[in-house]
């Protein structure tokens, strides 16, 4: 069930930042949404820690602010694989990682 419910407000994230940041990211429904939380959880879980243990020097040099490119890139990801979630640009992806986190982890906070 933790993971519907996580999926469920990484969906919801996923709309608040469409409503917050319009220019950047786009998405076409509901379905869109729930197709891209769905989609990222999976690249995060498979993905992730090998490009984290891949740029772990850069990272460490960094001080982990390399995190928040490995999470832009990711979301850029995502948006090859799910039709009607568009993120705008490299920085724009960037940019809605770190407010899609925020928000997710502040909407998982509340549900639990």
């Amino acid at each position: 069930m933790p993971f519907f419910i996580r999926m469920g407000a990484n969906a919801v994230a996923i709309l608040l930042v469409r409503y917050l940041l319009p220019q950047v990211v786009t998405v076409d429904g509901v379905m869109a949404a729930l197709a891209a939380a769905f989609v990222l959880g999976l690249v995060n879980a498979v993905v992730r820690p090998l490009f984290v243990l891949l740029t772990l020097p850069v990272t460490v040099v960094t001080l982990g602010a390399f995190l928040l490119v490995i999470n832009g890139l990711l979301l850029w990801l995502v948006t090859a694989f799910v039709p009607g979630f568009h993120v705008n640009g490299f920085l724009g992806a960037v940019a809605g990682s770190v407010l899609l986190s925020v928000v997710s982890w502040i909407l998982t906070r509340v549900v639990q």
